[in-house]
């Protein structure tokens, strides 16, 4: 998770929390001096927003600068913090770990080196260099918010946060990124890892979904107006290094006496999490079709909706008393209007989104009749196996053009 990996150490003490997911008596205990504190107001004659009545803010930006400075993470977009870079980095690292973000990023440097590279690119070749990092509407996003920049801007990122945040892909947070890392403005965020550090520096007492606008509140009065720049950056390793979702290192945090949770021994059941029901899980079924010359049929998906714009084999979702063969025919004649002869199975593979889970069913297919169409997606295609490679795949369909691969190479 962070470059520099520090022991993981906790206090003792545990709080409980009530059956119906309540806080605890202790937790509630702090809801007055959270309340008073997210309220911090910036004083006219004091734009640093000196102290609050609750907490030291200047002690507490100073404290962890202090430890950005010792401890922070050396991360390739922090090294020269061109616009450029430091928003694509942004948008990589919404909902993905810094350790897979390093190689991608890496890649994308060399084939997209500016803005003006990325606007002329290629969907396709866009999709394939985000290829396995998930969430591909970040990709499009980036593509199309390269070409406004190019032709709105002159390959300039704006610096107004409402230019910035009109911006395909670009909510308040990657806005603010963005702004305090290229700019050095005084643009707070809210992500993953700042939500998790205040809620146990003010010992929130309900999930952070249900107190977005306090978890700003507190963002915004803590960052430090003379270097926004360094302080949203170490405010993420906070949370990414020490005040991790287990186990936190509160004994080597340098917020730790201020800490309500570590003074109340609720570091570890906050922050609140909401009760979730488990995943839904569809049964696929996937055609793996060849012609009279051995060539396989791809279609690309649809730009809008999940996996948008990438490559993928037909099929579908498996109906109630439907065998996984008709399935599969099934889907096929509705998606691509032609005919398949549905031979042996190659494989089963379970693979897990955001919020479900799919098990693929992959049989090898003959094509009988018909000239594939367009009808649910945006191209067809009949490739060799050895092009596959270059036409970006979904995660799983990746396993299953490796296995294509491995039996062609048996046979």
């Amino acid at each position: 998770m962070a470059s520099r990996q520090h022991q993981n150490q906790s206090s003792t003490g545990k709080a409980s929390v009530q059956k119906d997911g309540l806080p605890s008596p202790r937790v509630k205990a702090v809801a007055a001096p959270v309340r008073a504190f997210a309220k911090v107001q910036q004083k006219p004659s004091d734009p640093g927003g000196e102290q609050s009545e609750d907490l030291p803010v200047v002690e507490l930006r100073q404290s962890l600068l202090d430890w950005y400075q010792r401890c922070g993470r050396e991360l390739p977009w922090r090294n020269n913090p061109d616009p450029y870079a430091v928003w694509i980095s942004e948008i990589m690292l919404q909902q993905t770990q810094v350790k897979t973000v390093l190689p991608y990023f890496q890649r994308w440097m060399v084939t997209f080196p500016t803005v003006e590279s990325l606007a002329m690119a290629d969907q396709t070749a866009v999709l394939k260099q985000w290829e396995g990092l998930g969430y591909y509407a970040r990709a499009r996003n980036l593509h199309r918010t390269a070409q406004i920049v190019a032709e709105e801007y002159g390959g300039q990122f704006p610096r107004n946060f409402d230019e910035v945040v009109a911006l395909p892909g670009i909510g308040r947070t990657t806005a603010g990124g963005i702004l305090s890392s290229a700019f050095n403005q005084r643009a707070a965020i809210v992500d993953g890892n700042v939500k998790r550090v205040i809620a146990r520096l003010i010992a929130l007492d309900r999930p952070p979904a249900k107190a977005m606008h306090r978890l700003w509140e507190v963002s915004e009065a803590l960052i430090d107006p003379e270097n926004p720049r360094d302080f949203n950056q170490a405010f993420m390793d906070l949370g990414a290094t020490l005040c991790t979702a287990k186990n936190p290192a509160c004994l080597i945090c340098p917020w730790r006496s201020h800490c309500a949770a570590y003074n109340l021994g609720t570091q570890s059941e906050l922050p609140m999490r909401e009760s979730k029901g488990p995943l839904p899980h569809k049964i696929i079924g996937v055609a793996v079709i060849w012609d009279d010359q051995g060539k396989i049929l791809i279609d690309r998906r649809p730009q809008k909706g999940l996996l948008g714009g990438l490559w993928e084999f037909p099929g579908g979702k498996l109906e109630e008393g439907e065998t996984l063969e008709d399935c599969v025919a099934r889907e096929v004649k509705e998606e691509l209007a032609i005919d398949i002869e549905v031979g042996e199975k190659i494989m089963t593979l379970d693979h897990a989104y955001t919020h479900f889970k799919v098990t693929l069913n992959v049989f090898r297919c003959k094509h009988l009749a018909g000239e594939p169409q367009t009808i649910e997606c945006d191209e067809v295609r009949w490739v060799e196996l050895n092009e596959l490679d270059q036409f970006p795949f979904p995660k799983a369909n990746g396993q299953i053009i490796e296995a294509l691969k491995a039996e062609d190479a048996a046979t």
